[in-house]
């Protein structure tokens, strides 16, 4: 593991807690798979029922190779309810990417993913000095592409045949970014909506 990005664990104020993805979170992340619909999502890379220890695997493999560090997403009373990833980790150019973000069904349209956001994109630009995050999706995720906007993220650009899923479908993926001069207009944002949840 490189000295730019160290699995960490970050508590936020309200919602959630993030804590370093470990072989140990299978059964919940299992069971968290079991919300039935995680799985269905086909231009996604969600756990599917029963396939939570390949996942948690292929997470991982990610980490050894120093490309990222996953996590998972707890609520303040400690049930697990999602898990969101650094990836593309670019150390020499103080970049890296946030992504493989699920949530269980319950944890959506909450506080969950704002402040899930906010304690990452904190740690990437207040604590290892990132000058840009960035965040990729399906073309066809209009969901996840909206909850990309709503961060403050800019729109950077279309990789067009990016990817050939397993089905040989081709992903053209949307790229974001927020860059460090971006980040306090970002975090006024992201707090405003925390407090507007709140309330």
């Amino acid at each position: 593991m490189s000295e730019f990005v160290k699995p960490v664990e970050l508590t936020g104020q309200r919602w959630v807690r993030l804590e370093p993805l470990t072989r140990a979170h299978i059964p919940e992340i299992d069971a968290a798979a079991a919300d039935g619909e995680l799985g269905t999502l086909w231009y996604t890379m969600t756990p599917a029922p029963g396939g939570a220890e390949q996942w948690v695997e292929r997470m991982l493999e990610l980490r050894a190779a120093d490309h990222g560090v996953s996590f998972v997403v707890r609520s303040l009373d400690g049930r697990l309810v999602g898990s969101s990833s650094y990836l593309h980790v670019d150390g020499p150019n103080r970049r890296l990417e946030i992504g493989h973000t699920w949530y269980v069904g319950e944890a959506r349209r909450t506080g969950v993913n704002a402040e899930t956001k906010l304690l990452m994109l904190g740690h990437a630009f207040d604590e290892l000095d990132c000058v840009a995050v960035e965040f990729r999706t399906h073309f066809f995720n209009f969901a996840s592409r909206a909850a990309i906007e709503r961060l403050g993220a800019k729109l950077d650009g279309v990789l067009r045949s990016h990817q050939i899923a397993s089905d040989g479908s081709r992903r053209d993926t949307v790229v974001y970014s927020i860059l460090d001069i971006e980040w306090s207009a970002a975090r006024n944002n992201l707090k405003f909506r925390l407090d507007q949840l709140a309330g």
